[in-house]
This record gives C-alpha cells, sequence and structure tokens, in this order.
C-alpha cells in the first residue's frame, strides 16, 4: 500500500470530495484524520470504515475550520493522535450565491475564513513538521473559479483565486525540502454544496432546477457530465504519491474542458 505509515490529515471530509479522497488513503493504508460537520452516528460509521480500509488508525475532529484556534487544535490532536500529518488536504468549503451588492457581509467573511484562510492555517501548522522529515504533500480543493469567473459568486471566486496563488508560493518556498503543493481545480462535481447552491441560483437567475443543472452549472463543462469525486480522489492520491514529486505549485484542471474554452 502506498500511502502505509503516512498520516493525512483532509479538511471538509465527512461528505463529498472531501470523504472519497479520504476513502482512497486508507485505503492505500494511510492513517487519517476526517473533519467536518453531520450526523454523529453517520460520522462514527465513516471513521470505523476507514479504520478498518486502512488497517491504521482514523479519528475524527469537528473543527471549525472559522476559527483559527480550533484549527492549531485540530492539528495539534493529530500530532498527539497519529502524528504529524505528512499529507495535507485542504478541502473544507463553503459557498453562498447572490450579487455583489445583495452579497450579506457576514457570508463574505464566512466563505473567505474557510475557503481561503483556513488553507493558510493548517499548511503553516503542518509545514514545520514536514520540513523536519524532508518530505510532505500539501493538496489544495481549488474550483475552475480558481482559473475563471462567474456571476454571482464573487467570494468564493476570490477565495479560490487565492488559493491558487497561495498554492504557488508555498510551493516555492518549500521545493528543496522534499515537500510539493498542488491545487485541484475541479469544474462542477456533484456534492452536497453543489445541490445546496441550487435553489440560490434558481432565485437569482429566476430559472427552474433543471435550467439551472443544464444552463448554469453544466454549460461551461464541453462533456456536459458532472465531475465525480472518485475521479478527484484518484488525482489527489496521485499528487500524494513518490511518482508526483516533480510536480509542485501546480493548478490541475479538471473540468471537462470548461477553462480549454
Amino acid at each position: 500500500m502506498k500511502l502505509q505509515g503516512k498520516t493525512a490529515l483532509v479538511t471538509g471530509s465527512t461528505s463529498g470530495i472531501g470523504l472519497a479522497i479520504a476513502r482512497v488513503f486508507a485505503a492505500e493504508g494511510a492513517a487519517i484524520m476526517i473533519n467536518g460537520f453531520g450526523d454523529a452516528d453517520e460520522i462514527e460509521e465513516t471513521r470505523r470504515s476507514l479504520a478498518e480500509a486502512s488497517g491504521a488508525q482514523a479519528v475524527h475532529d469537528g473543527a471549525d475550520l472559522s476559527d483559527p484556534e480550533a484549527i492549531e487544535a485540530m492539528v495539534e490532536r493529530c500530532r498527539e493522535t497519529l502524528g504529524a500529518p505528512d499529507i495535507l488536504v485542504n478541502n473544507a468549503g463553503i459557498q453562498h450565491v447572490a450579487p455583489v451588492d445583495d452579497f450579506p457581509v457576514e457570508k463574505w467573511d464566512a466563505i473567505m475564513a474557510i475557503n481561503l484562510s483556513a488553507v493558510f492555517h493548517t499548511s503553516r501548522l503542518v509545514i514545520p513538521a514536514m520540513k523536519e522529515r524532508g518530505w510532505g504533500r500539501i493538496i489544495n480543493t481549488a474550483s475552475a473559479h480558481s482559473l475563471v469567473a462567474s456571476p454571482n459568486k464573487s467570494a468564493y471566486v476570490a477565495a479560490k483565486h487565492g488559493v491558487a496563488g497561495f498554492t504557488k508560493t508555498v510551493a516555492l518556498e518549500t521545493a528543496e525540502k522534499g515537500i510539493t503543493v498542488n491545487c485541484i481545480s475541479p469544474g462542477y462535481v456533484w456534492t452536497p454544496l453543489v445541490e445546496k447552491q441550487i435553489p440560490d441560483t434558481m432565485k437569482a437567475r429566476g430559472m427552474s432546477r433543471e435550467e439551472v443543472m443544464n444552463e448554469v452549472l453544466l454549460k461551461a463543462q464541453p462533456t456536459k457530465r458532472f465531475v465525480t469525486v472518485e475521479e478527484v480522489a484518484a488525482l489527489a492520491l496521485f499528487l500524494a504519491g513518490e511518482e508526483a514529486a516533480s510536480i509542485t505549485g501546480a493548478n490541475l484542471s479538471m473540468d471537462g474542458g470548461w477553462t480549454a474554452q
């Protein structure tokens, strides 16, 4: 198993892309800390299944990633229970859809905190131990919106552009330390985050659910299909492996051709 003996911290991993990544890492032997909210019984079942798959420990931490102190406590708990993370996946994200002049200030602040500032906090906290070991992988879930924009998503687009720039900068800072830092930029992936934004988009654009899916979400993707969480997880697994040692500072599009246009 290619990740046996490694510890991975995956934020936003109780559902969607993050959970798919946690599952493929566990299947390759990594000890896993998952993070996120949800039903306690479902999370415990997920934790058990990850531990069984990996043959290593799996723990859950419900840290609110808008709180820097909670992030510090989560990383410290990971160190104490599993060991300092060898692999960090910054996947947690939230969304709100509204025109900029109607955009709630508290929603802007929350999106910036969780989608961008949390990436900074987790990275700054795990890098020292990665430098000591001379090995580390940081994988950030960005978005096609790290490269292009869509109406009514000013905060999300700004935050994801920030993630892409942050990724490049930290990659350069750690290039000689055995650490790679990359981001994956999916197009529309069928996840709870995407599903939840459909009603807001219906309201903002005066469209039906079907119109939003076909004329907004999939309009930009030439393949006319949603990216799957399994596809994103497979790329994350590759980036976590030794074969990807020369890939750093990259923004890897997985968007059905969206940003090729």
